[in-house]
């Protein structure tokens, strides 16, 4: 490792968010007495773009906090605001969150986005915007996708529908352009300007039907041409796939991760492309590890990938109460450091790591 920090939560988490000024937002997920959602300042090295060397506070600090009452599966920032959105069980509706000004310490509950027939629904899957104004784009479901106006609460799109699949994913591709992933694995592409337009990308390897996918894919400003930057998925039993949106017709390239056979559930699955290094991904989900790809030579034949590095970090915690070894809930990115990640596991430890690569790799 270059640099690694460690910070120990009060609760597991299952997500990571960037917000405005640096800051990462963490909450809990699945305790009955309150689940805490928390914006932290990360240590003094991270909070700038070149290394700093040794530095005498290397912890996270909290900034503010608040409790939700239900457990938190997504959280998105939303741009340009001091809000948060987040979901979770026992429905499809959001809570809209309002962090703090200086002066106070308090994430507050806002406002609750109830969509049409949500109960019942399993947990929505959500992204946000604000190229013309605060959209959460939000689904369960294939057939109950929509944008809302965050702050106004108005519907302002709602995708068609070509069946009622379970979702694992979705997002902004840009303003005008979403992407949405089934758990099967199906990749569907939307424009907001077409509500009845709905476009099927290249469908997943033949796989047994109880296999899980997730979705990789970076954001855009403005709108534009289908990215170049491929969009990833990830199975529960460790394919991966690369898919150019510009030509849906064939895979760009297929891989076999180095992963250990899934367990009974495959929630925590995450695959996410590096944004300042050119064809890097990661992926974590299956155990304590997260493994880095550099898939610029991968082809399509499904061979077996070697990751460039893997952080044990959280299998090296060891075993908590339940004797069960951590397993990573949730990874993500550094907005501007090249190589570094951050990483949660379900026994309540937040890493942030960066990693020494050899020269002619990423």
């Amino acid at each position: 490792y270059r640099d690694l920090h460690t910070f120990e939560l009060q609760a597991p988490t299952r997500l990571i968010e960037w917000a405005r000024g640096n800051r990462v937002c963490v909450a809990g997920y699945g305790q009955s007495d309150g689940n805490e959602i928390l914006q932290l300042i990360p240590p003094p090295t991270l909070l700038t773009k070149e290394t700093q060397g040794l530095c005498p506070e290397r912890d996270f600090k909290v900034e503010c906090g608040g409790f939700s009452e239900r457990p938190v599966y997504s959280l998105k920032y939303v741009p340009d605001t001091s809000l948060l959105v987040t979901s979770g069980p026992p429905n499809s509706s959001l809570q809209v969150w309002q962090v703090s000004a200086e002066d106070s310490d308090i994430i507050k509950s806002v406002s609750t986005l109830a969509t049409e027939n949500c109960t019942g629904q399993s947990w929505a899957k959500i992204d946000t915007i604000s190229a013309r104004a605060p959209w959460v784009l939000h689904g369960s479901r294939l057939d109950r996708v929509q944008i809302t106006e965050v702050e106004s609460r108005k519907s302002v799109y709602t995708a068609a529908s070509r069946g009622s699949g379970e979702l694992s994913g979705l997002a902004f591709l840009d303003c005008n352009t979403l992407l949405l992933c089934c758990a099967t694995g199906r990749l569907c592409l939307a424009d907001v300007r077409q509500p009845q337009s709905l476009v099927e990308a290249t469908p997943v390897p033949p796989a047994p039907c109880s296999e899980h996918w997730c979705l990789g894919s970076r954001h855009r400003a403005q709108p534009s041409e289908p990215s170049s930057q491929p969009v990833a998925r990830l199975s529960s039993r460790g394919l991966l796939t690369l898919t150019d949106l510009r030509k849906t017709s064939d895979f760009l390239a297929l891989a076999k991760a180095r992963v250990p056979s899934p367990g009974s559930g495959a929630e925590f699955l995450c695959v996410s492309w590096a944004p300042a290094l050119e064809g890097c991904l990661a992926i974590s989900g299956f155990d304590g590890t997260v493994h880095v790809y550099d898939t610029q030579s991968w082809d399509s034949s499904g061979r077996e990938a070697e990751p460039i590095f893997v952080h044990k970090g959280h299998a090296f915690g060891g075993a908590g109460g339940s004797g069960e070894l951590p397993l990573v809930t949730v990874h993500t990115w550094h907005l501007q450091k090249p190589r570094t990640l951050l990483s949660a596991a379900n026994d309540g430890s937040l890493h942030v790591w960066d990693w020494v690569q050899p020269c002619g790799k990423c």
